[in-house]
C-alpha cells in the first residue's frame, strides 16, 4: 500500500433488495496497490459489496469516487468498470480456445491482432499456462479453467481486481498453486485487489488489511495482525479463530494490570477496567503452552494452571487440545509436540500463557 490516498472511496453505501437493506457501508476506501480482504460466514454481504463496488448492483444511495472523481454518470462508470476487472467463483468462459477466451477483453477495446497476441502470451508466460493456448475451454480441469479466467482479468491490466473466493471450488493442491501465483502476479503488476472469502488463511496469506463482514455490515476492518489478535467483539473473535472467549471478573486492577477471578482461578493481563466490572477477554489456541510438569519457576507467563485433557482432535498438520482448568480452553499442537509430550485424553498436565496473548474485548458492570 502506498501513501493515503484512496483509490477507490466509498460513502454511506446501501443496497436494498425487496424492500430490504442488505449492505449499508457508511466507508470504505481502497489504496493504491493494496489488497484487501473481505472476510465473513456465508450470507455476510461479502459478494453483495463486491459487486455494489463493480457497479454490477445498484446501490439505494451512496457516492463513489475513483481517483478523486465521482462516479456518478453512465459516461464515468463505463470509463471506471475499463479500469477494473472481477473473477466470481465459478469460471465463466466462452466456448472457445484459452487463447481466445484470454484474449476476449481486448478485442472489445479495440486492440490490433499483433499487440492482442503479444499480451494474450505475456499473459499466460505470466499463469504459466502457454502450453494451454489452443485447449478448449471445455477440456480444462477446474483449475485450469479459474487461471484463465485469472488471466483474462490480468490481461486488460486493470488497475483494480476484485475477486470473489476465486479458490473455493479447487482442490487443495490446486489451490495451494493458484494462490501462490496470484501472490507472486498481484505483487509484479502492482494490482490493487479485493478479495472475498471465508477462508482467514487465504486473507492471511495475501491481504494488506482485512474488513470483518456481518449481516451486510464491515464490523472491523484493519492489519491482518491487528484483526487477528485484537477482535472488538465476540463474533469477530470467534471468526478469526479465537476459539477461547472467556469472562471473568475483575478483582484487582493495578497501573494497567488486571486480574480477573474465572472459576477460582486469577488470571492476569494489561487492560483497563473497574474492580468488580465483568470483562470478555480471549486468547488464541496457538499462544497456548502445555507442559507436563509445573512451569512456575522456568517461565515468564504469568498465568499458568493445572488442567485434564478433555479431548484431542486431529485437524491435520495441528492437534486440537480440549482442556479443563476448571473453566474450559483449547490449545494448538503440532502432531510432533504431541508425540514428544506424550499426551493423551484424561493425563493431567499444565497449561499457560503470557499476559500479553490475552486480549479484552469489552467490559461491563
Amino acid at each position: 500500500m502506498s501513501g493515503d490516498a484512496g483509490l477507490l472511496e466509498v460513502e454511506n453505501l446501501e443496497v436494498v433488495r425487496g424492500g430490504v437493506r442488505v449492505l449499508e457501508i457508511p466507508s470504505f476506501v481502497l489504496h493504491e496497490n493494496e489488497v484487501l480482504s473481505l472476510i465473513g460466514p456465508n450470507g455476510a454481504g461479502k459478494s453483495t459489496l463486491l459487486l455494489a463496488l463493480a457497479r454490477l448492483l445498484p446501490a439505494a444511495s451512496g457516492t463513489m469516487r475513483y481517483r478523486g472523481e465521482p462516479i456518478s454518470s453512465d459516461r464515468s462508470t463505463f470509463a471506471y468498470r475499463r479500469r477494473l476487472a472481477m473473477v466470481f467463483q465459478q469460471p465463466l468462459l466462452f466456448d472457445a480456445t484459452v487463447f481466445d477466451n484470454v484474449a476476449s477483453g481486448l478485442k472489445i477495446r479495440g486492440m490490433s491482432r499483433r499487440e492482442i497476441r503479444e499480451r494474450v502470451m505475456e499473459t499466460l508466460e505470466l499463469f504459466k499456462m502457454v502450453h494451454l493456448a489452443e485447449r478448449s475451454a471445455r477440456k480444462l480441469s477446474g483449475g485450469e479453467a479459474q487461471r484463465t479466467s485469472l488471466a483474462r482479468a490480468f490481461a486488460i491490466r486493470p488497475e483494480m481486481i476484485f475477486l470473489d473466493e476465486p479458490f473455493v471450488a479447487l482442490d487443495p493442491p490446486t489451490r495451494e498453486a493458484l494462490m501462490a501465483d496470484l501472490e507472486r502476479i498481484l505483487g509484479e503488476t502492482s494490482t490493487a485487489a479485493v478479495l472475498a472469502t471465508h477462508d482467514q488463511l487465504e486473507a492471511l496469506r495475501l491481504s494488506d488489511r482485512m474488513a470483518v463482514m456481518k449481516q451486510g455490515e464491515i464490523v472491523q476492518n484493519g492489519p491482518p495482525a491487528e484483526v487477528m489478535n485484537c477482535p472488538v467483539d465476540e463474533f469477530v473473535a470467534s471468526f478469526v479463530g479465537m476459539e477461547n472467549v472467556l469472562t471473568g471478573r475483575v478483582v484487582d486492577a493495578c497501573e494497567g494490570m488486571l486480574t480477573l477471578s474465572l472459576a477460582q482461578c486469577r488470571i492476569e493481563f494489561p487492560g483497563s477496567a473497574g474492580i468488580g466490572e465483568s470483562a470478555v477477554f480471549c486468547i488464541r489456541p496457538e499462544h497456548i503452552t502445555i507442559s507436563n510438569f509445573d512451569p512456575d519457576a522456568e517461565t515468564s507467563a504469568r498465568n499458568v494452571f493445572p488442567a485434564v485433557i478433555r479431548r484431542i482432535v486431529p485437524t491435520g498438520v495441528f492437534q486440537k487440545i480440549h482442556l479443563d482448568c476448571g473453566f474450559s480452553l483449547v490449545a494448538y499442537l503440532t502432531n510432533q509436540s504431541l508425540a514428544n509430550l506424550h499426551l493423551d485424553e484424561g493425563k493431567r498436565v499444565f497449561v499457560s500463557f503470557k499476559a500479553t496473548a490475552v486480549h479484552m474485548i469489552r467490559s461491563g458492570k
